[in-house]
């Protein structure tokens, strides 16, 4: 059963400004938070009636006593804190849009995911900061702000039980421990239904694609999506062969001849990215005679569920998987 990151480079003197910028900050008065779509009102406090503590994806201690102001430095977290009811002051300019968040002008918008502006982020005298630690540059720009005095944290989500733990300390500092319920434990029940229902079937083979407008990538088991596909019984031909991560010919695919063949697209050009899938592998000969495309095996599958960490449509991820590979 399942359970439960271009940084500001400053100076020295720019640093020691950046400090004391927090320290005046601080004595000023706050702006009011935005709600998003999953948070209807903000039902937080400005200091929690019990100080949350826990040791973050890169081992920070953090003790955080007040969670009124947060920042969220990646869309998918800022879709974290609101399925914990939370509400934003600042995020990344990916939040405010494919994440199904109603963010107004309040919010800062503080850049983009890989360079977030850090002065904006200070002057937003935030409470807790939440960053990725699968990222370099939100790594050393955690260990910035966490020396300027803030409290900031990194996560790692790569599979449900990740996403599981962030919603519940998530949770705990929102006070709403039913949204953990809801959006954590009623989906880990919707997760397990999908899997059960996998028992004693025998898995298909897959060749799983990332598409780029200029290049597409072959995904093994160790991905977000491969370790859906694997938990549901499926047999990733990556797996089988580490050399067709790095080259794969059309002559490996017709070697394996896998029962699926699954496509998701990155980028905003689905159209160009696609057809670089066609230009390479659909214009041989030989993939008409491919059992996934004999029997219309052949898909390109929702970005908002296998690209872009589906954090409370996880339970959707896998039934989606489950009824493509399995029927009803």
């Amino acid at each position: 059963m399942l359970k439960k990151k271009k940084q500001m480079r400053c100076g020295a003197a720019c640093f020691l400004s950046l400090i004391f910028m927090v320290g005046m900050l601080s004595a000023c008065g706050q702006t009011g938070a935005a709600s998003s779509k999953k948070s209807p009102g903000s039902q937080q406090t400005a200091a929690l009636s019990q100080a949350v503590t826990f040791t973050d994806a890169i081992g920070n201690q953090v003790k955080i006593t007040s969670a009124k102001r947060v920042v969220a430095l990646m869309g998918s977290f800022a879709e974290v804190w609101a399925d914990a009811g939370g509400t934003l002051v600042g995020t990344t300019k990916d939040a405010f849009s494919g994440h199904g968040l109603h963010l107004d002008d309040t919010v800062a918008n503080l850049g983009s995911y890989l360079n977030p502006n850090m002065e904006q982020i200070i002057s937003l005298k935030p409470d807790f900061v939440i960053l990725s630690a699968d990222t370099a540059q939100q790594v050393k720009l955690c260990a910035s702000l966490r020396q300027a005095g803030l409290n900031a944290a990194c996560f790692h989500v790569l599979k449900f039980e990740d996403y599981l733990d962030m919603l519940h300390i998530c949770t705990q500092l929102t006070g709403r421990e039913d949204l953990y319920e809801k959006n954590g434990l009623a989906i880990q029940k919707q997760i397990d239904n999908a899997i059960a229902g996998t028992k004693g079937k025998k898995g298909p083979s897959v060749l799983f694609l990332r598409a780029y407008s200029t290049k597409y990538d072959v995904m093994n088991s160790s991905t977000m999506t491969g370790m859906m596909m694997k938990d549901l019984g499926a047999e990733n031909i990556a797996d089988r062969n580490n050399s067709i991560l790095k080259s794969l010919s059309m002559d490996a695919i017709v070697e394996s001849d896998p029962d699926y063949i699954l496509v998701v697209v990155m980028g905003a050009d689905e159209e160009k990215a696609l057809s670089l899938i066609d230009r390479q592998f659909k214009s041989n000969p030989a993939w008409a005679g491919l059992k996934a495309v004999k029997n219309q095996h052949y898909a390109v599958i929702p970005r908002e569920l296998f690209h872009y960490k589906p954090n409370a449509r996880w339970g959707e991820s896998y039934e989606y998987l489950a009824k493509l590979f399995y029927g009803d």
